[in-house]
């Protein structure tokens, strides 16, 4: 009973919190469309797959986009964590009654909202703006958008843990985070025998090629995935890195001092 008032508190935390910082919601969506538009469209005019010449590079660069979205949700929500420990409301939670796993469950399943309403909007502008999703599989869709955000509020979660400040923390996404995503085929087909080799053990490629399968109602692109990279293979993956990171951030609440 006390895990289950815990968990419901952090998660209610975090949801309060962006009530009171819309500027925060809105300016992870904004940001990530500016950036569709202005670099989709300047790289448009190169943009071609050999395998798949009908392949529109906004269309292509919007799913990379939405990995954007739930990834600079989950940076911008696991910072306060920081902030939480400097003012002493974490050390507060940690003596309270439950246990670790539900004071980092909890953190994450509010991290997690705040990514997938974000990511939602970001969609919503999407269709406005006549993305092509008529093929979706939008059970899976919904499955890769959570395990999405609940796998990167996860990462961000330990990562914030380990970090001794707000600085800190930015250098670890600026080195670990941001890498990432540019390493997923988020912008660009990963054609290189090294790019291909290194999207096999990237969680947010996986994010990325499974959601350009949902998208396109259960097999992706051709040229937009390495053939190595099914549906199955980032479900499973994606899958297994959440709960990775549910327990790395449990193990890491537990053994390290804040």
């Amino acid at each position: 009973m006390n895990d289950l008032r815990m968990i419901g508190v952090l998660w209610a935390r975090e949801l309060l919190r962006m009530k009171k910082e819309p500027t925060r919601l809105m300016g992870v969506v904004i940001q990530p469309l500016l950036f569709w538009l202005v670099i989709g469209s300047g790289f448009s005019p190169s943009f071609h797959v050999i395998e798949n010449a009908d392949l529109d590079y906004l269309s292509f660069f919007f799913i990379g986009i939405i990995a954007m979205v739930l990834l600079f949700a989950s940076i911008f929500s696991t910072i306060t964590l920081i902030d939480d420990r400097s003012s002493g409301f974490m050390q507060a939670v940690l003596v309270a009654p439950g246990t670790r796993f539900a004071l980092v469950l909890g953190k994450i399943l509010g991290v997690t909202s705040i990514a997938l309403i974000q990511a939602l909007l970001f969609m919503a502008v999407g269709l406005f703006l006549k993305v092509p999703m008529m093929q979706a599989d939008w059970l899976l869709v919904s499955i890769f958008l959570f395990l999405g955000g609940f796998s990167m509020a996860g990462l961000g979660f330990v990562l914030a843990w380990l970090s001794t400040s707000s600085a800190a923390y930015h250098a670890l996404m600026s080195v670990i985070l941001i890498p990432m995503w540019i390493l997923s085929g988020a912008m660009f087909p990963p054609s290189t025998q090294w790019m291909q080799w290194a999207v096999l053990i990237n969680p947010i490629a996986w994010l990325v090629s499974g959601l350009r399968a949902a998208f396109a109602g259960g097999v992706a692109p051709m040229g937009s995935v390495t053939s190595t990279l099914s549906l199955e293979y980032c479900l499973g993956a994606l899958c297994l890195f959440s709960l990775f990171c549910l327990w790395a951030g449990s193990w890491i609440c537990r053994f390290k001092r804040i």
